[in-house]
């Protein structure tokens, strides 16, 4: 064994250490970003081929969640503004999801670890086919109880905003719903992520430092990571460093 690969076996053992014993964010937003700019260092004949190595890596990120009793990942997976790629892209990255849909309905480690599955967003810009997909594995997963996976698909933070305002008007317009009724906990029931705790924690790959509309008013309070790492290539010590990082920031909420 060479020296680096003994140096890098050293601080993964001591990184590992430092991780296990501090305190786990309960639930992490996840924004994947640097496919494309991925299969370009790596030389890939189209460049939108890399996207098939972030949908692979997800899998891996699941498996480091669930060895630290991580409960909760929310992925952004497709913005609204996606659509606004090529055709060919975006059909690439439907067919893509389509296929990471069904296979999570037949994949035994969603089964054995218990993995719920929420798909978040607007369904009216998706086929109708994927939304069956969706409500198929919905269904399945519902009543797992071991960890919660929240996939965002034609998503936007501010969209969702917009519709659970246009929910709390229809409902002042029924008179099922007062003015006076409208705190921030009960605006939150009108949220994709109903019933669903905010992300402690948000990690970002590729360099970007921004969120991009994902969980707008759910992030008020969430630590935030970003990573020069793109998705595909990121890794487990890559995924612990983030964890450290978190650990070491003070979370005050305001107080």
């Amino acid at each position: 064994m060479n020296v680096p690969a003994i140096f890098y076996k050293l601080y993964e053992k001591l990184l590992w250490r430092q991780v296990n014993a501090g305190p786990r964010p309960h639930h992490i937003g996840l924004i994947v970003d640097g496919n494309r700019r991925f299969a370009r260092d790596k030389g890939f004949t189209n460049t939108i081929e890399g996207h098939s190595a972030g949908s692979d890596k997800l899998e891996d990120f699941l498996r480091w969640c669930w060895r630290l009793d991580i409960k909760i990942v929310t992925l952004f997976a497709f913005s609204m503004e996606n659509f606004n790629r090529s055709p060919e892209e975006v059909d690439y990255l439907m067919d893509l999801i389509m296929r990471k849909l069904k296979h999570f309905q037949v994949d035994p480690a969603i089964m054995s670890e218990r993995v719920r599955v929420k798909v978040i967003g607007r369904r009216d810009d998706l086929s109708a086919e994927m939304v069956q997909e969706i409500i198929k594995l919905e269904a399945l997963t519902q009543d797992h109880d071991g960890f919660q996976l929240n996939i965002a698909i034609s998503y936007g933070g501010r969209a969702e905003i917009i519709d659970a305002v246009k929910k709390v008007a229809a409902e002042i317009e029924a008179g099922t719903l007062t003015v006076a009724e409208i705190t921030e906990e009960r605006f939150g029931q009108y949220l994709y992520t109903d019933g669903i705790p905010d992300p402690d924690l948000i990690i970002r790959t590729s360099g970007e430092e921004r969120l991009s509309g994902f969980l707008l008013w759910q992030s008020a309070y969430s630590e935030l990571y970003f990573t020069e790492v793109y998705w595909p290539a990121f890794r487990m010590i890559d995924f612990w460093r983030a964890l450290r990082v978190y650990q070491q920031r003070e979370r005050r909420f305001g107080k």
